[in-house]
């Protein structure tokens, strides 16, 4: 099954910024047939799709609150998705999480429900 590794968090102050990593094996088809996404979980609060890409093409979405501070890459050799974060904000304070769903129909879902392989999350604190 997909296992998806995230690296890269830590505590940051307002204005940085960050490069988060995640590491995808155990993948059945080939990388760019995946969908994966970047989602965040504060306390107290539902999680939020960051940004989602369908790595076949180059065509990231990003949440509004993100826009124009983060930006996703990927490096398919190394089947490896990054996050980076800059302009930091004390709002951006979460669990960060990457998640992945193979896509044959070139598409990413729109809820965090319907991506079934998820990471262990990596700790972002902006103070």
């Amino acid at each position: 099954h997909v296992q998806l590794v995230e690296s890269g968090g830590g505590s940051v102050q307002a204005g940085g910024s960050l490069m988060l990593a995640c590491v995808a094996s155990g993948l059945t088809d080939s990388y760019t047939s995946y969908c994966m996404g970047w989602f965040r979980q504060a306390p107290g609060r539902e999680r939020e799709e960051v940004a989602a890409i369908y790595l076949g093409v180059d065509n990231a979405r990003y949440a509004d609150s993100v826009k124009g501070r983060f930006t996703v890459s990927r490096d398919n050799a190394k089947n490896t998705l990054y996050l980076q974060m800059n302009s930091l904000k004390p709002e951006d304070t979460a669990d960060y999480y990457c998640a992945a769903v193979w896509s044959p129909l070139r598409l990413c879902p729109l809820r965090p429900s319907n991506f079934p392989s998820w990471g262990q999350g990596t700790q972002v604190t902006v103070s």
